[in-house]
């Protein structure tokens, strides 16, 4: 995952900088840059037929990078779970559809007259109704969040272990059946879920690395060896190794964003956390309008440099687009009005992050 400013919150208020909890703020940064870098760089490798190297960075992140997000997106889900279905549905559904809804509706527009000229645009308005069964583009995440905040709520009453063992087989069991949402729940589910459940263990190893530098960079750097071998031969791709790469760069990610939390630093990336549904939702337009920039023009050879530029722009460019929709009084598009709320929102800070 959602406000103005944050993929896993809900409430679509705003709270002060203090209400948040810090870490999580980069935490969330760290892990949408890398999303915005992986679509970048494999749509600049593609686009040009060759590898640079920002593919190596995008590999390495491979078996955390969603983990950590889906994580994240469960970890303050035991403040909210036991609110009534209506508040509850309001929240964690109607929320995330409005901004699939609206945001869907912005990419095919830009994508519609191409897939037009490929087959009809008859063919095309069925492709764009078929999103709303078949995730559509870099939309996925916020179209299977809800999923898992109905499934996580509707199994309560079954005993938790038996629920994790079974999302920890459907990960391991690499289903494939060609649904988005199926495949992306089998392999995903798990890490939400953990966050929900283990929430007490993430913030007591936040706590430890703050308490703890010194250690914590120790373990950091013992895991980016242990990552960057396995990811070299190709653990990603093992079963059960991949569940247990997944939850270390989650546990990792964690860390740093506790670090940089402790030392103040690279705040951009907490400014890109607090904000990573404004990112998420807007980076594929200045993304796509500067690859193909860079790519038709061939100012730069470099496929590597060309990628870290996307990336850049994709992660800056969508930042810019929300300022501009502030200025000209589209919040809509990156908050969700009034008249779409089954259940009025309450005056008054809320955690941000918590929601």
């Amino acid at each position: 995952m959602a406000s103005s400013g944050t993929i896993a919150a809900s409430e679509g208020t705003r709270s002060p900088a203090a209400a948040r909890v810090d870490w999580v703020d980069y935490a969330k940064g760290i892990c949408i840059v890398m999303v915005v870098m992986m679509h970048s760089v494999l749509g600049v490798e593609l686009a040009a037929g060759e590898t640079g190297f920002m593919h190596v960075v995008v590999a390495f992140a491979k078996p955390f990078r969603m983990p950590d997000f889906f994580l994240i997106s469960g970890l303050f889900l035991p403040r909210v779970i036991d609110r009534d279905w209506r508040t509850y549905l309001d929240r964690k559904v109607v929320h995330f559809a409005y901004f699939y809804v609206v945001w869907v509706t912005i990419q095919f527009g830009f994508k519609a007259p191409a897939f037009a000229a490929e087959t009809s645009w008859r063919d095309a308005g069925l492709l764009y109704v078929e999103s709303f069964i078949e995730p559509f583009g870099t939309l996925w995440f916020i179209y299977l969040l809800p999923i898992f905040f109905v499934v996580t709520k509707l199994t309560r009453p079954i005993p938790p272990l038996a629920i994790w063992l079974v999302a920890a087989a459907l990960e391991t069991a690499r289903i494939t059946t060609g649904w988005t949402a199926i495949d992306e729940f089998c392999a995903r589910f798990i890490y939400f879920y953990s966050g929900y459940l283990f929430a007490p263990y993430v913030f007591a190893l936040s706590d430890r690395a703050r308490s703890h530098p010194a250690l914590a960079l120790a373990a950091l750097a013992t895991w980016a060896l242990v990552n960057t071998g396995l990811v070299a031969l190709g653990a990603s791709e093992w079963k059960i190794a991949s569940l247990m790469l997944g939850f270390a760069g989650a546990c990792a990610v964690i860390t740093i964003g506790t670090l940089l939390a402790r030392a103040h630093w690279c705040n951009f990336l907490r400014f890109c956390g607090e904000h990573s549904i404004v990112i998420y939702l807007a980076f594929f337009l200045p993304m796509a309008a500067t690859r193909t920039l860079l790519l038709h023009t061939g100012i730069i050879s470099s496929i590597g440099t060309v990628s870290l530029i996307v990336t850049i722009v994709g992660v800056l460019g969508s930042l810019a687009i929300w300022q501009v929709a502030l200025r000209l009084h589209a919040d809509f598009l990156f908050e969700r009005p009034d008249a779409f709320w089954i259940v009025p929102k309450k005056a008054g800070p809320v955690l941000q992050a918590a929601e």
